[in-house]
């Protein structure tokens, strides 16, 4: 994206050329890489953009809002290998309060809008054009390398318009947590195991014993299907009643949430990474779901914790790390799940604010692919002063 017009210059602002667009349940920047300086001055611009650091966590003079979920820039670039990918992808998750630049890992939300944007604005190059079968849907597929994790994800959604074809936004997809209905962007990853780590299963364990400080123990799945996670029961926690488990009762409960990042850091070190970096591994609380909803096909519920936060929603490439986990035996989330037993079917996931399926293949204990779905749209573009 270049400059249009003639933007007003503020005495003493510098701004760059931006998108603020919503993937997911998640919205954030999105900024093309040859517009930044290098990368040693990234935390001189980006923070800066967001509003942090920001010691009362709202983000007022930035662009975020508070929240890790709004808190994200996507850094674009045309991928220099055209036989692995179209674009390139980098995620950075910027700290609200103290302004840090956590690149460890990948954002599935953000993701679903890379494509349409890289596709629009010419990034992608010559993006083949098929129609849906049965449908007179148009739809592109953009081949994404996300630098975080060094993997690849195809994206594949609907396009339109007479002479030009650009994204179609519009559709009749709901989302769980996004009010209105939207296209629906379909996101598969290739070979997603080992994003972090180099292994499916860090330890080689289905289920590990982690210590913590008090020296009390307790279980856990430790998994790295797109993004690492640490995968503990509910039950081991103390709580008898997970229905009644949400992310206010949480954030409400300072003792909990410390024993949870002891155990994530836990998790982190077994799996030789950084229990200080706080985006990676994540920790996900998971039951099951109860008779009700097993009969509407929710097969395993979760809470999931990032950056301390407790969230409504779940972080997009957790719920594909946990539907993946739910494939591979003798895991935890594999022990809790209900009524996913075919392995063609795809394992619908529950969470505080709504259910997501994810589609796993999993051959000799090895994820090959792993497909869900996301919905996104591009809100403005601009400049951002900082």
């Amino acid at each position: 994206m270049e400059r249009k017009g003639d933007w007003p210059r503020l005495a003493g602002q510098r701004s760059i050329p931006a998108i603020f667009a919503r993937g997911g349940t998640s919205n954030g920047l999105v900024i093309w890489k040859r517009l930044l300086p290098g990368r040693d001055l990234w935390h001189h611009v980006l923070p800066a953009l967001m509003g942090s650091p920001d010691p009362y966590g709202r983000q007022l003079d930035g662009m975020g809002s508070g929240l890790s979920s709004t808190s994200k820039i996507c850094i674009l670039s045309p991928c220099l290998d055209r036989d692995v990918a179209d674009v390139e992808f980098t995620f950075v998750q910027v700290g609200i309060k103290d302004g840090t630049l956590d690149m460890a890992g990948n954002c599935g939300n953000m993701l679903s809008v890379i494509g349409p944007v890289a596709f629009d604005h010419g990034l992608s190059q010559v993006i083949p054009i098929h129609t849906e079968p049965g449908t007179k849907t148009r739809v592109a597929t953009v081949r994404i390398l996300n630098t975080n994790t060094s993997k690849v994800v195809h994206s594949t959604f609907a396009v339109g318009g007479a002479k030009h074809l650009s994204y179609s936004p519009r559709g009749r997809q709901r989302l769980a947590g996004v009010p209105g209905m939207h296209s629906r962007i379909d996101l598969n990853f290739i070979n997603p195991g080992g994003a972090k780590t180099g292994r499916t299963l860090p330890t080689g364990n289905p289920v590990d014993t982690l210590t913590l400080p008090d020296g009390s123990t307790i279980e856990a799945s430790l998994v790295d299907v797109s993004n690492p996670g640490v995968f503990v029961r509910v039950s081991d926690l103390g709580i008898r009643d997970p229905a009644a488990l949400d992310p206010a009762a949480v954030e409400a409960d300072a003792a909990l949430k410390d024993r949870l990042e002891q155990i994530r850091q836990a998790g982190a070190s077994m799996m030789d990474l950084d229990p200080k970096t706080e985006s990676v591994p994540k920790i996900v609380l998971v039951f099951p779901s109860e008779a009700a909803q097993q009969t509407r096909g929710v097969n395993i519920k979760c809470l999931a914790l990032s950056m301390g936060q407790a969230h409504k929603a779940v972080p997009l490439t957790l719920a594909l790390c946990l539907g993946a986990a739910v494939r591979l035996p003798e895991t935890i989330p594999n022990q809790l799940a209900v009524g996913a037993e075919d392995e063609r079917d795809a394992i619908f996931v529950g969470y505080p604010a709504g259910v997501l399926d994810v589609k796993a293949t999993v051959v000799n204990g090895e994820v090959v692919s792993a497909e869900l779905w996301r919905t996104a749209r591009v809100l403005m573009v601009g400049e951002v002063f900082y």
